[in-house]
């Protein structure tokens, strides 16, 4: 990887932390701290978050009728979603030890914690639960195969790719075939892996 792409990452990355520690303050404003994976406001704005919570008739009252309509085609899509989730994980477990990556930890990136939320009711909590599992998924089997494509075919595209995986800027460029060469020896010998 050339210079001027790593000081880039350098900075991309300085921007992150800095916008996990400005997120952080927003808990500080919003009176919330997260104890062993689960959050926690302070009583007074915990109450005030239940006065503010849209009573369940009065939610299915004032849905639109294409919500209810559609509800249960995006309901009837935790099937595949679960089976994606059970497959990738069944996948990283068998092949990831063999080619001796390092495996994703699921939790990072599958999280349910909305529906600690005082200010939604039953309903929008279980919509929340279910759009953190199924974007969850989503982001844990791309870390997956973003893993996978690092192993087996480390190679940038010639055209541009729009918002690539974690792994992408370590690949090498197209049509670079010695560097491919060279990270092929790499991975063989062990080197390449994580």
């Amino acid at each position: 990887m050339n210079e001027k792409i790593s000081a880039i990452l350098l900075r991309i990355h300085a921007l992150e932390e800095e916008l996990e520690a400005e997120i952080g303050k927003a808990g500080e404003m919003l009176s919330y701290r997260i104890q062993e994976k689960r959050v926690f406001f302070e009583e007074g704005v915990a109450a005030y978050h239940r006065g503010l919570r849209t009573g369940l008739l009065r939610f299915v009252r004032e849905a639109s009728l294409l919500d209810m309509l559609t509800a249960p085609v995006i309901y009837s899509m935790v099937i595949p979603i679960g089976l994606l989730d059970l497959c990738v994980t069944l996948y990283q477990a068998i092949c990831f030890p063999i080619y001796g990556l390092k495996k994703v930890p699921r939790s990072d990136f599958v999280v349910i914690d909305r529906t600690d939320l005082e200010y939604l009711n039953i309903v929008e909590k279980f919509n929340c639960a279910y759009c953190g599992y199924g974007n969850g998924v989503a982001a844990y089997f791309r870390e997956v195969a973003a893993r996978t494509e690092e192993y087996w075919c480390p190679i940038k595209h010639a055209r541009k790719v729009r918002n690539p995986h974690s792994r992408y800027h370590k690949f090498v460029d197209y049509g670079d075939a010695e560097a491919y060469r060279k990270r092929m020896e790499e991975v063989d010998q062990g080197k390449g892996k994580e």
